[in-house]
């Protein structure tokens, strides 16, 4: 009987920690929804002006084919001002949402992933906007000189915008990724050397394919993708080796 009481109150016990991490779970949930609501609301509100930022070196007059069309430009500029913007604040709930179950050097660690997720993201984003973006739109516009009257709709135009930064965006977010993954034991700098000619192979074919068909352009954005899987790499051998002392230190000590 008395086995059956403390197997029910263990039961209850840990009902209730499921509970309470629901209930944390929700509260990061809404702060990130908030903060996102909160910043596409500050990026509409200044949402001209990012367009008129954008648009500034565009040699083109762009056009609307209607109404909606400038409300689906203002509400894409203000969205992806949003997501920037809120990137620190989600990684910032989710470290805070998984804190207690780390150890202080841990915690110490990881709190480094909120600024260089931000960074990263942003960097990604200046690539693609300043590097790849003007290679490709002059190339495209060389195909047709003297043979088409130029005329954008700023839909189109914004997409072909979003289409070449967003990309890269993501792509710049791979150390963190790597650094993440091999911290919490998923991967290690062994298997992502391994398999390195595979993954060079993927990043030359997203080049080529974003890129205009010449080696310049082909180059200038293969060698930064490349560098960036080598630094995933060498972060993935650092945290790894750290995790390896760590555990030996904690070994000795038993």
């Amino acid at each position: 009987m008395f086995t059956l009481v403390e197997e029910k109150k263990r039961y209850e016990d840990k009902e209730m920690t499921l509970v309470e991490h629901l209930e944390e779970l929700r509260k990061r949930v809404f702060i990130v929804v908030g903060a996102l609501i909160l910043f596409f609301i500050l990026g509409f509100i200044f949402v001209q002006d990012l367009y008129r930022w954008l648009i500034a070196d565009l040699d083109v007059k762009l056009t609307i084919l209607g109404p909606t069309d400038i409300l689906w430009v203002y509400v894409m500029l203000a969205g992806v001002f949003a997501i920037t913007m809120t990137i620190p604040v989600f990684v910032w709930q989710v470290w805070m949402f998984v804190k207690p179950a780390l150890t202080p050097r841990e915690r110490k660690v990881t709190l480094s992933y909120i600024p260089a997720t931000f960074l990263l993201f942003v960097l990604g984003l200046c690539f693609g906007y300043f590097v790849v973006l003007p290679m490709v739109f002059h190339f495209l516009m060389s195909l047709g000189e003297d043979l088409f009257a130029t005329m954008f709709t700023t839909e189109k135009y914004f997409r072909f915008i979003l289409n070449m930064t967003i990309p890269f965006a993501i792509l710049f977010e791979l150390p963190i990724i790597v650094m993440f993954l091999t911290s919490i034991g998923i991967i290690n700098p062994y298997a992502l050397q391994k398999v390195r000619k595979y993954a060079y192979f993927v990043l030359v074919i997203i080049a080529v394919t974003i890129t205009p068909p010449d080696f310049i352009s082909d180059f200038l954005v293969t060698i930064p993708l490349l560098l960036l899987y080598e630094v995933s790499i060498s972060i993935s051998k650092f945290v790894y080796k750290r995790k390896e002392k760590q555990s030996e230190q904690e070994a000795s000590s038993k």
